[in-house]
C-alpha cells in the first residue's frame, strides 16, 4: 500500500513539474516574460536597458540616447512622477503582423496590453497600450504598433 502511495505521489510531481516547465517554456510566457522585463526596466528608469529590449524595426524609429532623453522627459519629468505601477494582460497570439504600414510582416507575435499608472503632479491617470513580443535570433524583443 505504501510503495502504490508513493508511486503515485511520485507519479503526481513529476507531472505537475513537467506542466510548470512546459508553460515557463511556452512561447506565449517566454513573450509575456520579455515585455514584463521591459517595462520593469521603464519603471526603474533604465532607459538604455529597456532600448536594448526592441524589435530591430524599433530600434530605426529611436537612437538610443534620444530615446533615453525622451522617456525620462516626458515620461518622467513631464507627468511630475518618479515611477509607476503596471499591469499586464493575457496574451494573444496574431500571425503575419506588422508595426507599420510598409514594415516587413513578422510571422508570429504575441500581443499583451500594458496598462501603466501614474501617480503625480496632475492626479492618478493610466495609459493602456497593446505591446508585441516576437521571438528573434533566440531572443524575445518588444515592439509597438504604428499603423493608422
Amino acid at each position: 500500500m505504501r510503495k502504490k502511495l508513493g508511486f503515485v505521489l511520485a507519479a503526481i510531481i513529476l507531472i505537475g513539474g513537467t506542466i510548470v516547465i512546459s508553460i515557463q517554456l511556452s512561447p506565449r510566457h517566454q513573450a509575456k516574460s520579455a515585455i514584463d522585463a521591459f517595462y520593469s526596466y521603464e519603471q526603474e528608469g533604465k532607459f538604455a536597458e529597456s532600448w536594448e529590449m526592441f524589435h530591430p524595426q524599433m530600434k530605426e524609429k529611436f537612437e538610443k540616447g534620444t530615446y533615453m532623453e525622451d522617456r525620462a522627459h516626458v515620461f518622467l519629468n513631464h507627468f511630475g512622477v518618479n515611477t509607476f505601477s503596471y499591469t499586464l494582460s493575457d496574451v494573444d497570439k496574431k500571425s503575419n503582423w506588422r508595426m507599420e504600414n510598409g514594415a516587413s510582416r513578422l510571422s508570429e507575435v504575441y500581443e499583451v496590453t500594458v496598462t501603466q499608472t501614474y501617480k503625480g503632479t496632475y492626479g492618478r491617470f493610466e495609459l493602456s497600450q497593446p505591446v508585441y513580443a516576437t521571438e528573434e535570433e533566440g531572443e524575445w524583443k518588444v515592439l509597438w504598433d504604428y499603423k493608422e
